[in-house]
């Protein structure tokens, strides 16, 4: 292994990372610092120096596609055997070692808590599956069940009132138990309590897995930090990466004070910035440094590596309606083909609400949205396997 592939093009914030190959290490990755490519180089250069063997190491990631990602850039650099997965891909893999199938694992919520709230009084059961989904994912994740769900809320609000929700909650998991299935949570508890209550198979692993990278590590959830603490034991070769900035899934119970306090946890800890921005404009970098103070955190200032461009425009709307019209506006104002323009939203719902409004405005778009949603998968796959017309394939899944 080339020591000069390794090294070739790294900014000195990112080689003082790479160089560091034992012991905690915090990476602080602002937006586009280049942070895949400074883990993956810092994983070879963990090898390639021999601190570790490829068996050795286990990097875990968010996404299926993150953890590809992370191998093929791995293997591009002569590097194989190193373990790359998610939370979950991990978690299920060592329960079916050490207990066995541990059911089905449902690829979603939606349907059996829509089944659920079809039975709670109105107005509550129009409200949508997913808010309930993502409130039994809040819970989950911090460990709670419906014996502590109550208790437990302090100032978080549930999408309908505290007693329905906990009916809510104890019906999907005792209907959930019934069938035999378990969801992605049940994967990472079960793995936690494994671990808590067999010490065999926590030395086990230990004695495998002796070195940690962890990737968008602002988006950690006390129930998968449970479960990389019980990987760690009481050791400290643990390196994380992310940024605070970037945090987006609190309202699944992740917060980036895992990634904060990784320095009061680890005080030998080695901290390094990434703040070479290789993705925006100068003009772009100096709006986001003017704004992103305000969120407090860890502070990062990014330096354009880019040539200049347009100064971006930033204008509020007074309600949704207004913004749509200034959006469909804009449009219809481009001097280009509509291929070449996007509409970029922070998550999924919202492009949903673009769609609307583009489909309103007679305006062409592409984007699938609507069919990833439950409902339009589940009609997709009945128009699939039914051999009846589609209007009666419709029909059938209306009534399902």
């Amino acid at each position: 292994m080339n020591r000069d592939v390794i090294f070739a093009g790294l900014n000195d914030e990112q080689r003082a990372a790479v160089e560091a190959t034992t012991g905690p290490v915090c990476i602080l990755a602002g937006a586009g610092t280049g942070k895949t490519t400074t883990i993956t180089r810092r994983i070879a250069w963990q090898v390639a120096s021999g601190a570790f063997s490829p068996g050795d190491l286990v990097a875990v990631t968010f996404t299926d596609k993150a953890a590809g990602e992370l191998r093929a850039r791995l293997a591009a650099l002569g590097v194989e055997g190193v373990r790359a997965s998610t939370f979950h891909s991990a978690a299920l893999a060592l329960v079916r070692r050490f207990g066995g199938d541990p059911g089905r694992i449902l690829p979603t919520k939606a349907l059996l808590l829509r089944q659920i709230a079809n039975r709670l009084p109105a107005p509550y059961k129009f409200r949508p599956a997913a808010d309930l989904a993502t409130e039994v994912e809040w819970a989950k994740n911090r460990r709670l069940t419906p014996a502590t769900y109550a208790a437990s809320l302090g100032e978080h609000e549930p999408p309908i009132p505290v007693d329905l929700m906990l009916r809510v909650f104890q019906q999907y998991e005792r209907r959930k138990a019934e069938a035999g299935n378990v969801d992605f949570e049940d994967l990472l508890e079960r793995a936690v309590v494994l671990f808590e209550n067999d010490a065999g198979a926590a030395e086990l692993v230990r004695s495998r897995w002796r070195a940690f990278t962890v990737d968008e590590y602002q988006d950690v959830n006390l129930l998968q930090q449970s479960l990389l603490d019980l990987w760690l034991g009481d050791r400290d070769d643990l390196c994380v990466v992310g940024d605070d900035y970037q945090s987006i899934y609190a309202f699944t119970g992740a917060g980036p004070e895992h990634l904060l306090g990784m320095p009061m946890r680890f005080p030998n800890a080695q901290v390094f910035r990434l703040e070479e921005n290789y993705r925006s404009t100068p003009q772009v970098l100096e709006l986001a440094n003017t704004l992103v103070p305000r969120l407090g955190g860890a502070e990062k200032t990014l330096r354009a590596t880019r040539p200049d461009g347009p100064d971006p425009v930033v204008r509020p709307y007074p309600d949704a309606a207004s913004e749509d019209a200034a959006l469909v506006e804009a449009i219809r104002a481009l001097e280009c083909d509509l291929e070449d323009a996007a509409i970029l939203a922070r998550t999924n719902a919202r492009l949903t609400d673009f769609e609307q409004v583009l489909h309103d405005a007679r305006i062409p778009y592409q984007g699938a949205s609507l069919l990833d949603r439950d409902a339009a998968r589940r009609l997709c796959r009945r128009l699939e396997r039914s051999p009846a017309p589609a209007d009666e394939a419709v029909r059938a899944e209306a009534r399902a």
